[in-house]
């Protein structure tokens, strides 16, 4: 580049966004790693969604539909929804960006928990609008701290239920006081950990009786199609409509469509990976506090395990990397003295547990 030349500078705000870290999945020198970082179903996602990949193949040269309709008549069959306050996306991340994109930008504001997943910052910079974290309480989130929060400015509150990376969550009648509070503003309920919760439908009756609520869903969790990368949303078809204007025509592959399509309506699959969780989620709980090691009641497919502080918390994690356990550093998310956990199949929760325990015994040991 010669001197005379200059950079075109970005939109405002896009170089404040900090590049996402996702969960390493390799340790150097380390084989037959056990992966614990990303909050991965262990058990993979339905058979009958890998027969659905595998018929997609043979029309890869096809273009995708645009309109999504079947995998969106699908979720409302099986949810009780109308499809056609329904959209699809890459992830329910594309969701978020959509919304931000559509009713953030700058003069604006979007609010969400100190705690709450780091794609509320990112999308809200991304569009120009300035983010703002309130506090928690004990890693719960206050809703009354959200309503405080506020000004004339929020636009959007992203309220992830249950959050990651604490795995804790607030009722559903105070998530409705919230958005009475802030009619200017739409509320999201991130529902991406909906199904580790019994009788929880993520927000979806709300969404469907206030107008300023929308529930954003995943496939990449419980349903295990995380390499595909599919989302949904759902609100009013006012929302619906104006987010449908910014989604790209071909946004999901004819194979993720497929594939989702066929995870949504197996749901004895989706049964046998719950009450797993559920079972291998309390008993890592106990198991870890009884070595020293607490958490709060998580109500999602991972543990926050909490240490002494942060050099104990990193200490433990580079013991975990050693013996080929990988775990979640969560110091990005304002949990220095946090690791986060993926609650794995039982061998892996067992080990994990072992090794933290011999990880515990050594340092008690040394002092």
């Amino acid at each position: 580049m010669s001197q005379n030349q200059t950079i075109i500078a970005p939109q405002p705000g896009i170089m404040e966004i900090a590049l996402y870290q996702g969960g390493a999945a390799k340790v150097a020198g380390v084989e037959n790693v056990v992966k614990l970082s990303s909050n991965e179903n262990p058990f993979g996602p339905s058979e009958k969604a890998r027969e659905a990949v595998v018929r997609a193949a043979h029309a890869l040269h096809r273009y995708p539909n645009t309109d999504h309709a079947s995998l969106r008549a699908a979720i409302g069959e099986v949810h009780g929804l109308d499809p056609e306050r329904i959209i699809c996306g890459v992830g329910s991340d594309e969701i978020i960006h959509f919304l931000c994109q559509a009713y953030a930008g700058p003069g604006t504001e979007v609010l969400f928990t100190e705690h709450g997943f780091l794609m509320y910052r990112i999308s809200a910079h991304a569009a120009g609008a300035t983010p703002v974290a309130v506090r928690e309480r004990d890693r719960v989130t206050d809703i009354d701290a959200l309503i405080a929060g506020a000004s004339a400015h929020t636009r959007l509150v992203f309220l992830a239920n249950p959050n990651n990376p604490t795995g804790t969550m607030v009722g559903l009648p105070e998530i409705e006081r919230l958005a009475r509070a802030l009619p200017q503003a739409i509320v999201v309920v991130d529902a991406a950990y909906a199904e580790y919760v019994e009788d929880y439908d993520g927000g979806a009756e709300l969404a469907t009786r206030l107008p300023n609520v929308f529930m954003t869903r995943t496939f990449s969790k419980i349903y295990g199609l995380g390499g595909l990368r599919i989302g949904w949303g759902y609100g009013s078809r006012e929302i619906i409509d104006v987010l449908n204007r910014i989604r790209g025509p071909f946004n999901l592959s004819s194979a993720a469509l497929d594939a989702a399509e066929a995870a949504v309506r197996d749901r004895e699959h989706i049964a046998r990976c719950q009450a797993e969780n559920a079972r291998m989620r309390a008993w890592l709980a106990e198991a870890l506090a009884e070595k020293g090691v607490p958490s709060d009641t998580s109500c999602a497919n991972f543990i926050l395990a909490r240490f002494e502080d942060q050099a104990v918390a990193e200490a433990c994690d580079d013991y975990l990397k050693a013996q080929g356990l990988i775990v979640r550093r969560v110091g990005g998310y304002g949990l220095p003295n946090c690791l986060r956990i993926t609650v794995g199949d039982e061998a892996s929760c067992r080990r994990v547990a072992h090794v933290i325990g011999q990880f515990m015994a050594e340092r008690a040991e040394r002092r």
